[in-house]
């Protein structure tokens, strides 16, 4: 190993892609602040359905109920929380399927942070959780997850017309699965 390979801080991992020294860790509930900040964020922001000035009290609540088979993660660079995602299980008749989430720190976005976390969940998903379906929405204008989205498998399954109201007018979303590949 040489001197200048990365070693992430103990409970993390490095992040398969993105910027040098981004790593990855369980999301904890010390990390409210810095994920209501982030939510705070306009691109941030835009891409969900949070309203604006989040509630650090009800993100810390968020975080604290987190489900025993969920999964939940943030991605760290110099000490700064960038990025969050999770995979939310279904239960009964639907415990092969977890919803997806993820949000991206406006200064991070398009360095390889999305791709990095996705990454993360959907191997967890694949190779630890045996979760054979995973489902998300996204606006239909974010352009850049939905690209970003299918490198990963996930396909468009329907259009949900006038799914939220954003910034003083309707929008659409989509909805997307993603069926874990048969093992060769």
């Amino acid at each position: 190993m040489s001197d200048n390979a990365f070693t992430p801080p103990p409970g993390g991992t490095s992040a398969a892609f993105g910027p040098p020294g981004l790593w990855l860790r369980a999301r904890r509930v010390d990390d409210a602040e810095a994920v209501n900040a982030m939510a705070s964020l306009p691109k941030f922001r835009h891409g969900t359905l949070r309203p604006p000035f989040p509630n650090v009290d009800a993100t810390r609540a968020w975080l604290e109920k987190v489900g025993p088979d969920d999964l939940h993660i943030v991605a760290v660079l110099d000490d700064r929380v960038v990025g969050s995602a999770g995979l939310y299980r279904q239960g009964g008749r639907r415990r092969h399927v977890a919803d997806f989430a993820i949000g991206v720190h406006d200064e991070a976005q398009g360095k390889g942070v999305g791709k990095s976390l996705i990454h993360a969940l959907v191997d967890a998903a694949d190779r630890w959780l045996d979760l054979h379906r995973l489902e998300l929405t996204v606006f239909a204008d974010n352009d850049g997850a939905i690209r970003l989205y299918r490198q990963f498998g996930f396909v468009e399954e329907g259009r949900l017309r006038d799914y939220a109201y954003r910034d003083g007018t309707y929008v659409d979303a989509l909805f997307m699965g993603r069926i874990r590949p048969a093992r060769a």
